[in-house]
């Protein structure tokens, strides 16, 4: 296990600025997932760390020692990439002992590595078959175990898992997050899928625009999005967004687009025009005493546990809401929402985020 450690660490391909001025410590022992759409700079930071590409400025620390001038060889830290890239004429006993009898390594100490390995991974049985002979999971498996075996101070994985089809990318999620449980090593993980995010995740490290939006557990992200953007970015289905007129100080008011008024404790915005901010589940269907506004249900969403309802205020406005499971909504129908206001957001024009409390 090992520290890493940014410090101010930039990246530019000729005049195209890809990470700009990142600071950043991952504790030792602990799984970090870098978050953010595509052209974020997330796989670009990765690669830094690991030695694929050059840190034009800034510093890198990988268990306590300077490591932004070492070849990658050199970081003792173990790649894991979206392509598996095995040697199909080789086992799975040989793809993983490859890299370790490439720098000498004695054969008894190779092959007591690989063994434990499989042990950790739960495939012991697979060890003499090729790659053509293994499922998608299983080959994924076994570039992990590939990465295992080198014992390194840190695991990177580049979207290791979006080969995958939906189900075994589930099954395989938890596999990784009771490997890491199991060996507590320290790994960074690179996504866009806000989901892994969420389920991996020791922290979340949100990245947009070659810089980074927020670090947090993923309910602190999830709760108290730093930005506009991190509140869209981060959650499935997202979060609804409003406009809406605030007038006063302390107990704020906030008038929506259809007329209705929210009273909510907000601290910080003055008068004027924002974005309110509300996830589904603190939109719900009530009972129209009870109701902040009303709307007409269009798409309704059956998910067995909870039921989304997809509705529209009387100025054209949009937004989600949550019902119980065994919903008697239908689309068309005009349905009474109620506003939890201390699950509200404010957003100013610059996506700057007043949070209700």
């Amino acid at each position: 296990m090992a520290e890493i450690r940014l410090e101010s660490v930039s990246k530019s391909f000729g005049t195209v600025n890809v990470i700009n001025d990142i600071s950043l410590t991952v504790h030792s022992g602990e799984l970090v997932v870098f978050l953010g759409p595509s052209g974020s700079g997330k796989s670009t930071l990765l690669r830094m760390i690991a030695g694929l590409e050059t840190i034009d400025s800034g510093a890198l620390t990988i268990g306590g020692e300077r490591s932004e001038h070492l070849p990658p060889g050199q970081r003792n830290v173990a790649m894991v990439f979206q392509n598996y890239a095995l040697y199909p004429h080789m086992s799975v006993r040989e793809n993983m002992a490859f890299g370790l009898r490439n720098i000498g390594m004695a054969k008894n100490e190779i092959e007591t590595r690989v063994k434990d390995a499989a042990r950790i991974l739960e495939m012991e049985e697979l060890l003499a078959r090729r790659p053509a002979q293994l499922s998608g999971g299983q080959r994924q498996r076994v570039a992990i175990g590939r990465a295992i075996v080198k014992e390194p101070k840190a695991f990177l994985f580049d979207e290791p898992l979006s080969n995958l089809d939906a189900a075994l990318r589930v099954r395989t999620r938890v596999e990784l997050a009771e490997l890491h449980q199991r060996i507590k090593a320290t790994m960074i993980y690179v996504t866009h899928d806000q989901t892994e995010a969420m389920t991996l995740a020791s922290r979340i490290v949100v990245l947009n625009n070659c810089r980074i939006e927020q670090i947090g557990t993923p309910m602190e992200v999830y709760s108290n999005p730093a930005s506009r953007f991190v509140a869209g970015f981060v959650g499935s289905p997202g979060m609804n967004f409003l406009r809406a007129d605030v007038s006063g100080a302390g107990r704020t008011k906030a008038r929506l687009g259809d007329g209705s008024e929210i009273e909510l404790s907000v601290d910080g915005p003055g008068s004027g025009s924002y974005e309110l901010g509300i996830r589904p589940e603190a939109v719900r269907v009530v009972r129209s005493a009870e109701a902040t506004t009303t709307a007409k249900a269009g798409v309704v969403e059956r998910l067995g546990e909870r039921t989304l309802v997809y509705c529209t205020l009387t100025d054209g406005s949009t937004l989600i809401a949550q019902d119980q499971g065994r919903s008697a909504v239908q689309p068309g129908d005009s349905v009474a929402l109620r506003f939890e206001t201390n699950a509200l957001h404010l957003f100013d024009a610059g996506g700057r985020v007043f949070h209700a409390h």
